[in-house]
């Protein structure tokens, strides 16, 4: 039984059932919704996508960088005249899909708004508003 794949999970009252993970963070990816009408106002994805961003795109540059350096020596305003926009137009560019994948990970996996029984529980605990 895996941990992260809900329909593996035992059966109990009140389960949601279980979405599509791969195909929603694959719709994520691509700028789609993980569910046509789904309202997205109130996810969170806080700073996973500028951390995974920063992740890939350090993965790419700094190894390319260096063999260029060790191969063929170029000055530094050729470094900067190569890698900067190079690690610009990767971080802008990639910023918008691993945002869907979180989004539609999220989604998959009833978190951060996503989950239906989350917003009557939460009003049930505030309890009456008065004024």
């Amino acid at each position: 039984m895996s941990w992260h794949d809900p329909s593996q999970q035992p059966a109990t009252e009140g389960a949601l059932p279980a979405r599509p993970m791969w195909g929603s963070i694959g719709r994520g990816l691509r700028s789609r919704c993980p569910a046509c009408g789904e309202a997205l106002h109130h996810h969170r994805a806080d700073d996973a996508p500028a951390y995974f961003v920063i992740l890939i795109v350090g993965h790419v540059v700094v190894p390319a960088a260096l063999m260029a350096e060790v191969a063929y020596a170029p000055p530094y305003w050729l470094h900067a005249v190569l890698w900067l926009p190079l690690t610009i137009g990767l971080a802008v560019g990639l910023l918008q899909p691993i945002k869907g994948a979180i989004v539609g990970w999220q989604w998959a996996n009833y978190m951060h708004g996503f989950d239906p029984n989350a917003e009557t529980e939460a009003g049930a605990e505030a309890g009456p508003v008065s004024r």
